[in-house]
């Protein structure tokens, strides 16, 4: 399992301590130009896509975000290995001459508390065993506070200028990021599926495919762009309801990562998801998993949980979230403890993408197949 199969499970994350997502650029004249020449069935599978980016922004999302500025996520993140697997690789490494004797299971987790505001201000508190951070930034001031070094810095990334004021922009803006990919860019070649009748609904395949590189099963690490940007190669099928226009079922692949998973959804009367069914095909992770989703009374969900099971490992997070109106950043400014030394930006990245390497041996060595963040310079 690499950090990016954790594709299902990334998606209940994407609120917690990441940049708002920003506008989808405009086709410039060489863009525009390919796509003109592009078959009639390429523009009309990359026109239906838009159309169902639209449906999800108006069904999942929409107006029950329209006033929200700010979200509250706590929950957490456990990875279990058990004794089996940990005696298993204990024999292969030592190709049968070392005999593990393991009797507990392998564990890690990872608590998250967090306050994201849709102008991309954010206050993350993160501990467990890769570390204990506080991450905050206001506008273009923060920092990022490491208790297990005492140490921080003060230089952070500062926010989008044009970042959305609520959730509303801040959903749209996200699926804007996909629009520019699959439906504007000139990366994936577009055809169409076939239609069929699956579960008494008509439906119909889009499939978007640019090329990979093979899997490479020795390789160890990879930098933090390649694993977050996992989405941006491979092939997708995405099955569309021709009713309204939600996805259906979803399959995904991308070769190089070792990435293949297929999700169906379930949905209640008005459209929102309530669970994504997984079929988890992934190098190290095969096996089932789901996503489960609940709302309250408003319309916005408020719990958001799931899980990635395969042969002796299960890897399992659970979300609290809590939508606010008005709330004002003020609440979520702080500063590092008096004690802690001050550090450069590159010294602390340095230090904590060890850190992170560190942890990941250990779970390379338990036995899930991840690969460590790469510390070569950006």
């Amino acid at each position: 399992m690499r950090l990016s199969h954790l594709l299902p499970l990334s998606l209940a994350f994407s609120l917690v301590a990441q940049p708002a997502p920003k506008p989808a650029p405009k086709a410039t004249g060489k863009t525009a130009a390919a796509k003109t020449k592009e078959n009639p069935e390429s523009q009309v599978t990359r026109q239906t896509l838009e159309s169902v980016l639209n449906a999800i922004n108006d069904t999942w999302f929409g107006k029950a975000y329209q006033d929200v500025n700010a979200v509250d996520i706590q929950g957490g993140l456990n990875i279990q290995v058990s004794a089996a697997a940990l005696n298993t690789k204990v024999d292969t490494v030592s190709q049968g001459q070392v005999k593990g004797g393991i009797t507990q299971n392998g564990k890690a987790s990872l608590q998250i508390k967090s306050t994201y505001f849709a102008n991309a201000d954010f206050k993350t508190e993160m501990t467990g065993s890769f570390g204990n951070l506080l991450y905050t930034r206001v506008g273009n001031r923060g920092f990022l506070y490491s208790q297990t070094q005492n140490a921080y810095t003060t230089r952070v990334d500062p926010g989008p200028s044009d970042a959305p004021l609520s959730y509303l922009g801040w959903f749209r803006s996200a699926l804007n990021d996909i629009k520019a990919v699959y439906v504007d860019g000139p990366v994936f070649k577009a055809s169409l599926g076939r239609d069929e009748n699956l579960g008494g609904k008509a439906v119909q395949t889009l499939i978007f495919e640019a090329p990979t590189s093979a899997y490479d099963p020795k390789r160890r690490e990879q930098s933090l762009a390649d694993s977050m940007g996992f989405w941006k190669r491979g092939r997708l099928e995405i099955v569309v309801d021709k009713a309204n226009r939600l996805p259906y079922r979803m399959n995904f692949t991308n070769e190089g990562q070792g990435i293949r998973t297929q999700m169906d959804f379930v949905y209640d009367d008005k459209g929102h998801p309530l669970t994504v069914n997984i079929a988890n095909r992934s190098k190290g992770m095969e096996g089932p998993g789901f996503i489960k989703l609940t709302y309250g009374s408003d319309g916005r969900f408020n719990h958001v949980s799931g899980e990635l099971s395969g042969q002796d490992k299960k890897v399992a997070f659970d979300l609290q979230l809590t939508w606010a109106q008005g709330r004002k950043t003020s609440s979520i400014q702080s500063v590092p403890p008096p004690t802690a030394t001050k550090r450069s930006s590159e010294d602390m990245e340095i230090a904590l993408l060890t850190g992170l390497a560190q942890n990941i041996l250990e779970l390379q060595r338990s036995g899930l197949n991840l690969r460590s963040v790469s510390l070569a310079p950006k």
